[in-house]
């Protein structure tokens, strides 16, 4: 049990920044316990309209816009302290995976691909 995170891509646009459905996804990315950025992405999906109590198994799709904010975030070690049930505790050495991550995310956007974050807990 615990926190297991997914940046994921589809090749289309959702009807809707949040909360949409993505039946035929593939894995970009994998993060596991890392819930200062499980944190990050629940103030964003809040922003984006996402009304889901518990912030588990729904989706937030990623914008180029997204990506450089939450590039700051990890730049500045701001990402939010966060905590949960088996969530583990985030200790500042994912930076460099959070990076790799988002240069990926901004490769398949440019490739035309829409990019999103979901999580299972």
């Amino acid at each position: 049990m615990g926190l297991d995170m997914y940046a994921c891509t589809i090749n289309r646009e959702p009807p809707r920044p949040v909360d949409f459905k993505a039946d035929d996804a593939v894995e970009i990315h994998y993060w596991r316990k890392h819930p200062n950025l499980h944190g990050w992405m629940e103030r964003l999906y809040r922003e984006k309209g996402g009304k889901d109590q518990s912030f588990n198994c729904v989706n937030l799709q990623l914008t180029t816009e997204d990506l450089d904010a939450l590039e700051l975030a990890i730049g500045y070690r701001n990402l939010p302290p966060t905590s949960g049930f088996f969530f583990g505790e985030s200790d500042g050495s994912e930076q460099h995976d959070d990076l790799r991550f988002i240069a990926k995310a901004r490769e398949a956007i440019a490739a035309g691909l829409t990019v999103f974050y979901s999580s299972w807990w």
